[in-house]
C-alpha cells in the first residue's frame, strides 16, 4: 500500500484497503478515522468532544478502551519510524519492504516477549 507524496490514511484506507478487508474484521481507528463506518461496518472510532456536548463518562470510557487496544499498533509505528521504514522514502527493492517491516516488527515483538 503505497501513494506517491504525503497522503493521509484514511484517504489510502478509502482508495486502495477497503476492498481487501473482510466484514468479519474488526477495524479500530483513531479520531482521523472519522467516517469508516460508512465504508466498514466492524469499526471502531473514538468518539470526539464538542463545547455543546461533552463527552458522558461511557464515553470516555469507551475512548480509554479502543486506546488500550490501539497502543500496540502506535508503539509499532514509532519502532518502524525509528528504523527509518516510515519516516524517510524507502530506497532500496520494493519486493523487500514488506519483508524488512515485517523483520522490524518481529524484532520488536521479540524484545516485547523476553
Amino acid at each position: 500500500m503505497t501513494d506517491t507524496g504525503k497522503t493521509h490514511d484514511f484517504k489510502m484506507y478509502k482508495k486502495e484497503v477497503r476492498e481487501r478487508i473482510l466484514d468479519s474484521i474488526r477495524v479500530n481507528g483513531d479520531s482521523g478515522f472519522q467516517g469508516i463506518a460508512k465504508h466498514h461496518k466492524n469499526s471502531d472510532t473514538p468518539k470526539k468532544k464538542t463545547k455543546k456536548n461533552p463527552l458522558t463518562k461511557e464515553e470516555k470510557a469507551n475512548n480509554k478502551l479502543l486506546a488500550r487496544e490501539r497502543i500496540f499498533v502506535e508503539h509499532i509505528n514509532r519502532i518502524l519510524k525509528v528504523f527509518k521504514i516510515l519516516a524517510l522514502p524507502y530506497r532500496n527493492r520494493r519486493k523487500r519492504y514488506g519483508l524488512r517491516a515485517n523483520l522490524i516488527c518481529g524484532f520488536y515483538n521479540f524484545e516485547r516477549m523476553s
